[in-house]
């Protein structure tokens, strides 16, 4: 029941004079009404307030000006109040929602969107086949504000690192991050658009997915090998979907599931701080994590692995998630002190330390080398960064990309070796000295890291059948299975079939990708049949830069420039086949997140697109 109050002075209903009183607090508002002898549980009372008496009970209710915040100058607040009674143990819990007034139904066009305030929330509100609809305005990942990103169809896709949520639900449909975002009920009434929010859960911006637990009658077993994205999302997913068998990730780190891709970007960081998830959140869904430990070998036809320490474990079904490793240096004087790899949490907090005030060289100017030279730039007392092209970057970003970041460097004293490479590590008293190049060279360092490429750690799976291409990452379909039966493969290990390449078999080390692939092995464990169509999509740091990638470059035959290089804002366009394969930006959002949209619907953009000065097809 809802209708507007029209309340005699004492019929039981409300007093006028205090609905008309400008410093009736809300909480007061509240208690005359549930007083009320008529009000029953379960029924609803709306109540519209005056501009004088809404802004008052705005500042009550700890909202400041609502019209300051939206930009509509026609606003009207109201507040509904809703009660419930929940039969428990002698429980009674009280709901009580605040409803706000956020635009006229014709303020929005479809496939507009515009971040409102109700509640003091911001609230992200979309218009999609004539349709309103709210939800979070903060991407779940690292709290982008959604509205600057891509709207295509019912799915935002954010600006920074590329997840997507459905504006209907604001259930998450693409990596990365891991949870959903919060839905709010939508009204059209007389024109006006109302959005309602529950107190109780107003600072709520993310939400965890519904998720089973273990029952221990089930005998039956999900083994998951490696603690990375891939293990952790298939684990959720499986959860996620009634799976209440018992689930096991096994991994060799000291920590639980954790943000990787931040070790190189900041290196001090507190490890509570990059955690995926908290511990009790294993425990609540019966997720079984053991860390130090890892898996030596696989014996498929008794569903068997072996653990270090000589433990066995029984399987059902396996997900081989095991990721890749740094590759370490083969020149002399690689073992020597001070040489580094980046790999673990440890690693990054053991570099730096080491090199705080230190002379740093850097081995490799990608994509790891280039984040550690950027973050010690102004911690070490010099960096230097060795690479063997012209310049960083330059096969995956291209020359020009690779120039602007080398420049960004270097006005930070990053001094720079290119088109050279490390011939031999010198030493005194076992620690390192210097590095001497193959151009003759000499760089004295204190702390060398190396940043040149990773090897698929797939060692423990000789004798177990699993198949393997030329570089040792393991073959899967476009179901994340492997050539046997039960054993499943995710993340940076495998060679898949790329969907936006026409299944080209691909190996792909992107944080979002592993996330992708961790949800379609879990679906396809369960025999709900699901193919992997995600669209490659990462990010890279520097200086608190982010460079922006989507889609899949290799073999591209021009790159199209949109912007300005010189002043580091800019949209590049990979083409290949007279078509736009991939595409990276600086300062150029949401161009890179809306391009990914348009590659996941199937869409293909033209060399002649690309060219045009017309880029009113990106909707920018």
């Amino acid at each position: 029941m809802e209708r507007h109050l029209s309340p005699p002075l004492h019929g039981g209903l409300w007093e006028e004079r205090a609905l008309q009183h400008e410093t009736l607090s809300v909480t007061r508002a509240v208690l005359l009404l549930l007083n009320n002898d008529s009000f029953s549980s379960g029924s609803e009372r709306t109540v519209e307030f005056t501009a004088v008496q809404q802004h008052k009970l705005s500042t009550d209710a700890g909202v400041s000006s609502t019209r300051e915040k939206t930009g509509f100058h026609n606003m009207s607040i109201s507040y509904c109040y809703s009660m419930s009674q929940c039969q428990g143990p002698g429980q009674r819990e009280e709901e009580e929602e605040v409803i706000g007034m956020v635009c006229q139904e014709t303020d929005l066009k479809d496939g507009e969107m515009r971040e409102v305030i109700v509640l003091d929330q911001k609230v992200l509100l979309v218009r999609t086949q004539g349709q309103y609809s709210a939800i979070g305005s903060q991407c779940s990942h690292y709290n982008a504000p959604l509205v600057k990103g891509a709207l295509i169809g019912d799915r935002v896709r954010c600006p920074f690192h590329g997840a997507c949520f459905n504006v209907k639900t604001g259930d998450i449909e693409e990596y990365p991050g891991l949870d959903c975002l919060p839905s709010y009920k939508v009204k059209v009434e007389d024109g006006k658009v109302f959005v309602s929010i529950n107190r109780k859960t107003q600072k709520l911006t993310k939400r965890v997915k519904d998720m089973c637990s273990m029952v221990p009658d089930i005998k039956h077993t999900i083994l998951l090998i490696g603690g990375g994205p891939a293990s952790l999302v298939c684990a959720e997913t499986l959860r996620q979907n009634c799976y209440q068998g018992r689930v096991i990730i096994v991994t060799k780190d000291t920590l639980p599931p954790y943000d990787k891709p931040k070790l190189s970007k900041a290196m001090n960081l507190d490890s509570s701080s990059i955690l995926l998830r908290p511990t009790d959140f294993y425990q609540q869904f019966g997720i079984e994590v053991w860390t130090q430990k890892e898996v030596v070998s696989v014996n498929p036809a008794e569903k068997e692995v072996k653990l270090s320490g000589g433990t066995s474990q029984h399987y059902d079904q396996l997900l081989v998630s095991t990721g890749c490793r740094a590759r370490p240096l083969s020149c002399p004087g690689c073992d020597l002190k001070g040489v580094k790899l980046l790999q673990s949490y440890e690693d990054a907090k053991d570099i730096q330390s080491s090199c705080l005030g230190q002379k740093a060289v850097v081995i490799g100017a990608s994509f790891i080398g280039m984040e550690v030279a950027s973050y010690l730039s102004n911690k070490a007392a010099s960096v230097s960064v060795v690479g063997t092209a012209r310049y960083p970057y330059e096969r995956s970003l291209g020359p020009e990309i690779g120039k602007m970041t080398k420049e960004m460097l270097e006005e930070q004293n990053v001094k720079f070796y290119m088109n050279d490479r490390v011939a031999e590590i010198k030493g005194e008293n076992g620690k390192v000295k210097e590095v001497v190049l193959h151009s003759g060279a000499v760089v004295e360092a204190d702390v060398v890291i190396a940043g040149i490429g990773v090897i698929p750690n797939s060692d423990f799976l000789a004798g177990s059948g699993v198949e393997v291409d030329s570089s040792k990452a393991v073959i899967v379909d476009k179901y994340m299975r492997t050539n046997i039966p039960d054993v499943f493969s995710a993340g940076d290990i495998t060679s898949f079939p790329l969907a936006i390449q026409r299944d080209q078999r691909v190996n792909i080390g992107h944080w979002q990708m592993s996330q992708a692939q961790g949800r379609v092995a879990a679906m396809n464990m369960l025999k709900k049949t699901t193919k992997l169509e995600s669209v490659p999509f990462f990010w890279t740091v520097l200086l608190g830069k982010s460079i922006r990638y989507t889609g899949f470059g290799e073999g591209y035959t021009e790159i199209i420039f949109k912007g300005n290089m010189e002043e580091r804002k800019f949209l590049a366009f990979y083409i290949k086949n007279e078509v736009v394969v991939a595409a990276a930006s600086l300062m150029f959002d949401p161009a890179v997140a809306r391009l990914a949209e348009l590659m996941a619907t199937g869409q293909i953009i033209t060399k002649a697109q690309a060219q045009a000065d017309d880029l009113s097809w990106l909707q920018m």
